[in-house]
């Protein structure tokens, strides 16, 4: 176990044992802060709502780590802030303006990340509006102006309070402040799962084949998670020698590395949330025509909705991992860059058919990635319809909680490696 020497080396650092006693601290406060409940609710009806998860209400619950299912002051956890990091993004890449600022530098990403913030209270303030008047209105015992008021804006600050805690993390902690959150919050919900899988299994409700299964399916994405994570394809790049005035640029070989998931989790995100909305409206209206249509044919526990519902989620999450890729990696930004300061890769020619190079290869790689993700999507619903159990793996909550857990370690590593310490990620 390399790893936790390496983390007893870096806890001798007084440094980095500052750091990570900090991160943890924060991460305690946002523990502490999700078991906090909004004024005027109604507990009895507030596990009506949650009685089934079903739709879009568990993805939200999982990335608040069981707040939003208690309704607690960060029950809107820090979705606003992913959702405007994404639409600012987007825009940047639409508006003139902002792509612009972007190429600025530091300045220019300072500024976009206090656009950021704008648009994470405004969509924070809207969410709590339609959680409060929509969602909730029913589990709100005070429904008066005054109250409504309150409950807005705590869930409004509560989220307000999340993204600052992330940046502070950032800034004086170790990994991504935003990432560790969410991270927390799966994390947090382990032992009651286990708990609850421990008493199900005692019940004869679970066998220890499904048990096993689990454990199984856990150990694959894992593994998967990290393979895929680490695979990256080496472009080699060579610089031609330059003489500018008296002195002699260029000359060194290096390469381009092109990850195999360049997205991320992000595109599962983005699937389930289009595929789990139907099923939230179904909530509402179980016993209408619509209800029973979505049940039958888009609800993964439907037949044969199963089937249709995984066909379409594998069509999303490689639509969405290829478009997200060719956002965050421009092969003609690359080539033109390339180009500008004589550097070209061996056996093709600078400019157009390097792009075309580079996107093939992007194109390639971006494919395995895309299918690993739609794999580790769809497998537990395989596994529901094969073995007929009734265990819900965590295929989304396994791979962000690993992502996030390789990344910080990756951090940790740079930080190791700066003061001369071997590390473990090799």
């Amino acid at each position: 176990m390399e790893y936790l020497r390496t983390l007893g080396r870096a806890w001798k650092v007084p440094d980095l044992r500052r750091k990570m006693i900090f991160t943890l601290l924060m991460l305690l406060v946002f523990r502490l802060g999700s078991n906090i409940p909004v004024p005027n609710i109604d507990r009895a009806q507030l596990d009506k709502v949650f009685s089934n998860d079903t739709g879009l209400l568990g993805l939200l619950d999982m990335f608040s780590g069981g707040a939003f299912s208690n309704f607690t002051i960060f029950a809107l956890s820090i979705t606003p802030y992913i959702t405007a990091s994404i639409i600012l993004q987007l825009l940047t890449i639409a508006i003139p303006k902002l792509e612009a600022l972007a190429r600025e530098g530091t300045e220019g990403r300072k500024k976009i990340a206090q656009y950021t913030r704008y648009l994470t209270v405004a969509l924070a303030f809207i969410q709590a509006i339609g959680m409060a008047l929509g969602l909730f209105r029913n589990v709100v015992t005070d429904r008066s102006p005054f109250s409504i008021a309150v409950i807005v804006l705590t869930l409004s600050a509560g989220t307000a309070f999340l993204m600052w805690l992330g940046e502070q993390i950032n800034e004086n902690g170790i990994g991504n402040g935003i990432s560790l959150i969410i991270f927390a919050g799966i994390v947090a919900r382990m032992p009651s799962a286990i708990h609850t899988t421990w008493k199900s299994y005692r019940a004869g409700e679970i066998s220890l084949m499904s048990i096993i299964l689990f454990l199984l399916f856990a150990l694959f994405v894992v593994v998967g998670i990290i393979l895929v994570q680490q695979g990256q394809r080496k472009i080699p790049v060579q610089y031609a020698k330059r003489v500018i005035g008296r002195k002699m640029y260029g000359g060194q070989s290096t390469h381009i590395p092109m990850k195999v998931n360049q997205a991320g989790v992000i595109p599962v995100i983005f699937a389930i949330s289009l595929l789990q909305f139907p099923l939230t409206i179904q909530m509402f209206t179980p016993n209408s025509a619509f209800g029973k249509f979505i049940e039958k044919w888009l609800a993964p526990g439907g037949n044969p909705g199963v089937w249709i519902y995984m066909i379409f989620d594998v069509i999303l999450i490689i639509f969405f991992t290829y478009f997200y890729t060719a956002v965050t990696f421009n092969p003609l930004d690359v080539s033109n860059n390339m180009k500008a300061n004589g550097g070209f890769i061996p056996g093709i020619r600078p400019g157009r058919p390097t792009t075309e190079y580079l996107n093939k290869v992007m194109t390639r790689i971006t494919f395995v990635g895309a299918v690993f993700l739609a794999l580790v999507a769809i497998m537990p619903n395989l596994i529901q319809v094969f073995t007929n159990l009734k265990i819900h793996f965590g295929g989304t909550s396994l791979l962000i909680a690993t992502g996030v857990a390789l990344d910080t370690m990756k951090q940790l590593e740079t930080q190791m490696v700066m003061r001369n310490y071997q590390g473990f990620l090799r």
